[in-house]
């Protein structure tokens, strides 16, 4: 059973923004339970994460690496969460599709959103799976917390179920 919001978000508030974010949209017992053995497809997927982040920073030779667009990336996919309606979120990788990808507050993920795609194509993991999951792997890859997840997201076949525009600040 899931935990009063409160608490919820007194437990959350420890973490950094962008791991309360990705958490949020799970539930809080699935957060409490030791986490499933990590299916192939996210293994291989979390690989070819980490392998992307590492080749953009050695590419771009000025200290930086794709990892940080990859966490916004990840929020931007779960961030249009509305407990109201239970609309929006991570669920249906529909940031793919328009309207959602042409989305002021989304510019400038296309490429970073090419990419996982190709991954989540590359590993049979779905589309939803891999955006947030490409955060959760910038994060610890750039010193940061393990951050919980877990597979299961599935993915829309076009942007029609995407929520209002707006839930997110303009980029």
């Amino acid at each position: 059973e899931d935990a009063p919001m409160a608490f919820r978000l007194l437990r959350l508030s420890a973490l950094p923004p962008v791991a309360c974010s990705l958490a949020a949209v799970q539930s809080w017992s699935q957060l409490e339970a030791a986490p499933p053995k990590e299916s192939p497809a996210v293994t291989a997927a979390r690989e070819k994460i980490e392998a992307l982040i590492e080749t953009t920073a050695e590419t771009r030779g000025d200290g930086t690496s794709l990892g940080p667009t990859l966490v916004r990336l990840a929020w931007h996919s779960a961030g249009t969460y509305s407990k109201a309606d239970k609309s929006g979120g991570s669920d249906g990788g529909k940031m793919k599709y328009d309207p959602e990808a042409s989305w002021g507050a989304n510019a400038g993920l296309g490429e970073a959103r090419a990419l996982v795609e190709s991954i989540a194509q590359d590993t049979s993991l779905s589309r939803a799976d891999a955006y947030t999951l490409s955060g959760v792997v910038a994060v610890a890859a750039m010193g940061g917390p393990t951050v919980p997840w877990r597979e299961g997201r599935t993915d829309a076949v076009d942007g029609s179920a995407s929520p209002p525009d707006g839930r997110l600040p303009d980029a």
